[in-house]
């Protein structure tokens, strides 16, 4: 049995500098939690494995879908169901945006990012 492991979201992203961090922070079952600092858009994708959560920390997130933009503040949630197209954009002022993000650990990514190829990993 593991022992429980208390997290500090401050602590893990105290030393992100770079404009998009996505990490794993815990694992739940077969899925994880991942915490993303974002301070510039990420790219337009789908995935057709999982929903996700995604939960903002800190700042403002804005998550674009085809037909709609909703704007999240820090203690705001929305769920992303799998198979619907969307982006998340933070906030390059205030310090950036944090949000943890609850999605299967094998969760896809398809999109727009010719880096990621046709399909790729979420990283």
């Amino acid at each position: 049995m593991e022992t429980p492991r208390k997290l500090d979201i401050d602590t893990l992203v105290r030393d992100v500098h770079e404009d998009w961090r996505n990490f794993v922070a815990a694992e739940v079952n077969d899925h994880v939690l991942r915490v993303s600092v974002l301070r510039r858009d990420f790219h337009w994708h789908v995935h057709t494995k999982s929903d996700e959560v995604f939960y903002v920390v800190q700042g403002t997130l804005c998550v674009d879908f085809e037909d709609l933009t909703e704007e999240l503040r820090p203690g705001q949630m929305i769920m992303v169901p799998k198979g619907v197209r969307h982006r998340t954009r933070g906030a390059q002022a205030e310090g950036g945006t944090v949000a943890l993000c609850f999605e299967a650990a094998d969760n896809d990514v398809l999109g727009d990012d010719p880096a990621l190829g046709a399909a790729a990993s979420a990283p």
